[in-house]
């Protein structure tokens, strides 16, 4: 497995401890032992992941509320919220990774942590979302 999908899978974990605990990131972070025994660019990846979604929840949240048409953040399962979450982080603010490949990983990573369903539901609310954000110019 890659340094960056590892970071990912780990970042899926501590979104979903903070969410569920409400934890602040950094305890997470310090008290994750999946994370310390990560390689060092893995753990980067990961905290810079976290940090970044947690500090931009609310535009993150509302654009996935906008494309996700029937579902309500609250319904959603929480793999797939925070997945989502993290998907819509890099491609709006993590430039670097390619789109296609962000929306992958996120697939992969959704069939391995979500249910039987989580993969298409991730795939198609992402695409949609990607879309928004080529029409805008994003």
């Amino acid at each position: 497995m890659g340094t960056r999908r590892r970071g990912r899978e780990l970042a899926l974990q501590m979104l979903y401890q903070y969410e569920l605990a409400g934890t602040p990131p950094d305890a997470i972070s310090a008290s994750f032992e999946e994370l310390e025994q990560a390689p060092p660019a893995a753990q980067e990846f990961a905290v810079r992941l976290v940090r970044g979604v947690v500090a931009n929840l609310g535009e993150i949240d509302a654009r996935i509320a906008a494309q996700a048409d029937n579902w309500r953040l609250d319904r959603m399962a929480a793999v797939d919220r925070n997945v989502l979450r993290l998907a819509l982080y890099e491609l709006l603010y993590e430039r670097e990774t390619p789109p296609a490949v962000v929306i992958d990983e996120a697939v992969e990573i959704a069939k391995r942590f979500g249910s039987e369903k989580s993969g298409q539901f991730v795939n198609g609310v992402l695409d949609g979302a990607l879309h928004r954000l080529t029409a805008m110019g994003a």
